[in-house]
């Protein structure tokens, strides 16, 4: 891997594991402030919220200026929507300002992987990021949790600055503030991201037109490459994939404390370690797939997502600590292992098809849209009085017969466009060898 590999794995674990622990911390906040128990599962759906109001620019803008400065553009909307959390804002509404600069970040993160490394490596440094994420959601999570625990809470709490009176006086707050140091340092390693040298791709433009209607132009063009990843072959059945695997897994994040609490009576603090045990299965599942699967043999593993989908049906049934564990690390590991090579197969299809930045916004409005409609769906029926337990029935039932139906997708495809399959599976074997 070239060195500029582990500086971007660098500002990519910081910016992940303040993200994560943001999300438990405003967990918290929320519930310190007596809401409603439909609005912490929003939390979910509004993080998600500008990845599909703004993916018909994300991409086009990555694309258009070196990467390693988009991403410290976007830590720096993060650290904007943390300090609207602590000076009064809804913590839903900064929240969403800290999903606005995610919205950003995703595209230049991914991206660079195709302009830095060949496409032999791609599935190599799709799973290290993706497992490096994993851990830094384990990390995250566990971090948010025991900020807002009485221990260190009230270590922070305790800490004075001279002539300063910040009003903060509540974990959470002390938490969110200590949040935005991680993502300084994130910031940092992103001036340390090297210029790849690809072309940049300039946003359209016209010099008679306002800001406002040049950017409108992007609209039809985003929805070209939509439609262009939709129709490829290969393309379509990973973007499937990939975008049902992350709409349940992020909406599976609050799930799982609210399964903590019902099903073992846990803490958020308690109930964070839970969210980390399913990411530490995630973080083998992809690092396993990293070292074993190639980029040409990806769909053979479509059938590990009914699996994941039938597993989650009987989690419902656990009560135990001791069972608990282990089935979270194995459900966990297979998604890992599904969405890995699947995502890079995308990546794959998208830089060919349209440019890595484009691709990755096209891939992030599938996927954020499924968790927007999942997360709403879920806080309407949390409004109406559903437990943690249909929750998880109702995605476990859903996963395992979208994933089934993919599958008869892709069969279909082999059977009525062998030919074509052949080809993009060729195109992609000699990639891979040529890379």
């Amino acid at each position: 891997m070239k060195r500029g590999f582990y500086t971007i794995m660098s500002a990519q674990f910081f910016s992940s594991l303040a993200d994560n622990a943001l999300f438990v911390t405003a967990v918290e906040l929320l519930k310190s402030e007596g809401t409603a128990e439909w609005q912490r599962a929003a939390l979910v759906p509004m993080f998600a919220l500008f990845y599909v109001v703004l993916a018909p620019f994300v991409g086009a803008f990555a694309d258009s200026r070196p990467k390693g400065d988009v991403m410290l553009m976007s830590n720096t909307i993060k650290v904007v929507g943390c300090l609207m959390m602590l000076f009064g804002s809804h913590p839903l509404l900064a929240y969403a300002v800290v999903g606005l600069g995610a919205a950003a970040y995703s595209p230049a993160k991914y991206g660079i992987l195709t302009e830095l490394l060949p496409s032999s490596q791609l599935v190599k440094a799709n799973g290290w990021i993706e497992g490096l994420t994993i851990g830094s959601i384990i990390l995250g999570v566990l971090l948010g949790g025991q900020l807002v625990g009485p221990k260190l809470s009230a270590i922070l709490l305790s800490i004075d600055v001279p002539f300063i009176d910040t009003g903060f006086d509540t974990p959470a707050e002390a938490a969110i503030c200590l949040l935005v140091l991680f993502y300084g340092l994130a910031a940092w390693f992103n001036t340390r991201i090297p210029n790849t040298g690809v072309a940049l791709i300039p946003m359209r433009s016209h010099p008679e037109y306002s800001m406002a209607r040049s950017l409108w132009i992007l609209i039809p063009e985003f929805f070209r490459c939509n439609q262009l990843l939709w129709k490829d072959k290969l393309g379509q059945i990973s973007l499937a994939t990939t975008t049902l695997f992350w709409g349940v897994s992020g909406n599976l994040r609050y799930i799982v404390l609210a399964w903590s609490a019902a099903a073992l009576g846990y803490s958020t603090t308690e109930a964070s370690s839970l969210v980390g045990v399913v990411a530490i299965g995630t973080a083998v599942g992809a690092v396993v797939a990293s070292m074993r699967m190639r980029l040409e043999h990806a769909t053979r593993i479509m059938p590990l997502g009914i699996v994941m989908g039938v597993a989650l049906l009987v989690m419902i049934f656990i009560r135990d600590l001791w069972l608990a564990v282990p089935f979270l690390i194995f459900i966990g590991g297979l998604g890992g292992f599904l969405v890995v090579p699947m995502n890079a197969l995308l990546q794959h299809r998208g830089h060919n098809l349209m440019g890595a930045g484009r691709s990755i916004a096209v891939q992030n409005l599938n996927e954020q849209l499924c968790i927007l409609l999942l997360g709403g769906l879920y806080t309407l029926f949390t409004g109406m009085g559903m437990t943690a337990f249909g929750a998880i029935t109702a995605f476990g039932t859903l996963v395992a017969y979208v994933m089934w139906l993919i599958k008869l997708w892709h069969e279909s495809n082999q059977r009525h466009h062998s030919g074509e399959l052949a080809r993009l599976m060729r195109i992609a074997s000699q990639d891979d060898a040529h890379g």
